[in-house]
């Protein structure tokens, strides 16, 4: 069992529970429908609580919050398939405003959403607690430092996404098509204990590592559906586990539902991947995931008898 992991006044004791992770997009263009901002390009320097995506992004949280959420994911660029990249300076104008606000108005745990070491720095020092990089440290050599420094615990997420793979459908949104992998489930374990080597070589131990086995990334929707069935093989490595099937397209394309119908297929994604060990659940519909998590818990992790 992986140790407890002490963060401000909070302990995650994995295994005993599962901890539900929020998601606020600070961006346009979420794949989702719900990103927080209207214009791409928000007219502000990093810092300024002018943003125009503050107060809806404070709205956002302070109901997660009282749903009961454990974890803030504030992310300012979009990784749907098929989605363009923003730059270090504009990802930085559009989260850090919101975790600096966040920060002074509660002690919950913050997330920052990036594969940027620049974005992940200020985004620390602004009082993020996490680092959540969907590409594993592999996409910017100087993020695992910078997470080592912080001695932030760090979500090292599997990633084989190609835009030459996207398949991107007007209703149902984008999916990936002819992955190949050798075996699924090696490959992806295989490549996250490279992704784990590359913190461990910054100086980044063990318990601050989360795993994602990446679940939409680089993924046809029967490799997604297989990787949800067979999480506890991910967990067998000996970290916590990170699950992140939120209205994602293997849903929409099993049950052919537009993103803003896909609430009922995560809750049981969600509910099949905490019977399989998954540690926190990374979600847009909080209030409903919640639920869900603690009745999977109440029937697959009952608290012990006194």
């Amino acid at each position: 069992m992986p140790l407890p992991l002490t963060l401000r006044k909070q302990t995650l004791n994995w295994g005993t529970r599962t901890y539900v992770m929020g998601i606020l997009n600070v961006t346009p263009d979420s794949f989702s429908g719900d990103g927080l901002l209207v214009s791409p390009s928000p007219s502000i320097g990093v810092g300024d609580t002018a943003h125009e995506g503050l107060p809806r992004a404070l709205g956002q949280a302070r109901r997660f919050l009282a749903a009961g959420v454990d974890i803030l994911d504030v992310g300012g660029e979009s990784t749907r398939p098929g989605s363009q990249p923003v730059g270090a300076d504009e990802e930085l104008a559009r989260v850090v405003p919101v975790i600096e606000a966040l920060r002074r108005e509660t002690e919950v745990l913050i997330s920052v959403d990036t594969y940027k070491a620049s974005v992940a720095e200020a985004a620390l020092n602004a009082g993020a607690d996490l680092v959540n990089d969907v590409w594993g440290f592999r996409a910017d050599p100087e993020l695992a430092a910078a997470a080592a420094r912080h001695r932030a615990p760090s979500i090292l997420m599997h990633n084989r996404s190609k835009p030459a793979n996207a398949d991107v459908q007007a209703r149902l949104g984008g999916r990936y098509v002819g992955m190949e992998y050798a075996d699924l489930l090696e490959d992806v374990k295989r490549e996250l204990m490279e992704s784990i080597a590359i913190a461990r070589a910054a100086g980044l131990s063990d318990e601050l590592i989360i795993l994602d086995p990446g679940i939409g990334f680089g993924k046809t929707v029967e490799q997604n559906l297989e990787l949800v069935n067979r999480l506890d093989e991910i967990r067998s490595l000996g970290f916590p586990v990170l699950l992140g099937p939120s209205r994602k397209s293997f849903i929409g394309y099993t049950l052919d539902l537009p993103p803003d119908q896909r609430a009922d297929g995560t809750a049981a994604a969600v509910a099949v991947g905490i019977t399989r060990g998954a540690d926190i659940v990374r979600v847009h519909d909080v209030e409903m995931m919640v639920r869900v998590a603690r009745m999977t818990d109440a029937i697959v992790r009952p608290p012990l008898k006194q």
